[in-house]
């Protein structure tokens, strides 16, 4: 593996200096094996991964997704399902009031669309669901499914703050250490849409022990045998690739490959025929967002080459 982590540093040489954001973090996981290796990358230089990043819309399957793997009960509720994978007609969302936001969410009645729309309410009114169906709060259920190194940013400790990477500028203040999302933040309370934050150690790490303990991989592949991914995106709240040339899981990912994006740039794929997976975490909204080009070109560079090395 580590002959595939040498052979990102060109790219990463390359294309690092072009962005305007400072810290990148790649993990390669082989599932076979049961290992990980990763490179980080700050301010120019590389360092032993270390850094924290806001994993964004990660915290969704990291949240939803993980309870479901622990309680697959859920899955035969269809409108659960429909939440889960951004079918239930939802509003792709706006600004919540905190002393309200879990009435104004309840007021949305799940109905089965053709269309997928992805969600922060989806996700939003299936954390409320699940946490009145198992009188207990949604973090229970998958907090102890993570590695020590994803934690929601409400329980961050001193050091990890420390460690966390910028992600841009709320009222004229740097964003370090608190959650980017405008909700997230002003509700401040843990929700599935947003709020996680991790190294990659953690991520990483996270993955396999989800593997290992939950069969992430093969209930995947039964998924995607039973033909969940056909003319839709979303299974069992993960994200898909709809065109294997130009997904932003690199060139190379077979079909039966799952993941999420991060809307601060982060991602998760995996290849369930592959039996591999990479984490990519950085902080692109550091200095503006509305610019993804560059980030996108390291997603699908760094995708395609960690594809055709063939680990296994």
């Amino acid at each position: 593996m580590q002959n595939l982590i040498d052979a990102l540093i060109p790219e990463i040489e390359y294309l690092m200096p072009q962005q305007h954001f400072r810290a990148l973090s790649v993990g390669v996981i082989d599932f076979k094996s049961n290992q990980w290796k990763a490179l980080e990358y700050l301010n120019g230089s590389y360092q032993s991964p270390h850094c924290f990043f806001d994993l964004a819309s990660l915290t969704k399957p990291l949240t939803l997704a993980f309870t479901v793997l622990k309680h697959p009960e859920i899955w035969n509720k269809k409108q659960l399902a429909w939440l889960l994978n951004h079918r239930a007609s939802m509003p792709i969302g706006g600004r919540l009031s905190k002393q309200n936001w879990r009435e104004d969410i309840s007021r949305f009645i799940p109905v089965i669309s053709d269309i997928d729309v992805y969600s922060d309410y989806s996700a939003l009114r299936l954390q409320l669901e699940i946490e009145k169906l198992y009188n207990s709060a949604l973090y229970d259920h998958c907090s102890p499914m993570w590695h020590s190194e994803v934690v929601s940013w409400l329980d961050m400790n001193s050091e990890q703050k420390r460690l966390a990477q910028p992600t841009g500028y709320r009222q004229g203040h740097q964003i370090i250490g608190e959650v980017h999302d405008d909700n997230a933040f002003y509700l401040a309370e843990k929700l599935s849409h947003a709020g996680l934050f991790g190294s990659i150690q953690g991520v990483c790490e996270t993955l396999l022990k989800c593997n290992t303990e939950y069969q992430l991989l093969s209930r995947m592949e039964r998924a995607f045998d039973d033909g969940e991914a056909e003319d839709r995106r979303f299974v069992r709240g993960w994200d898909t690739i709809s065109d294997q040339q130009k997904t932003l899981a690199g060139e190379g990912a077979s079909h039966m490959t799952f993941g999420h994006l991060g809307f601060t740039g982060t991602s998760i794929w995996v290849d369930v025929k592959k039996l591999t997976g990479h984490v990519i975490l950085s902080n692109a909204t550091e200095n503006y967002w509305y610019d993804k080009t560059g980030l996108n070109q390291i997603r699908r560079r760094l995708g395609e080459i960690i594809w055709s090395h063939g680990l296994n």
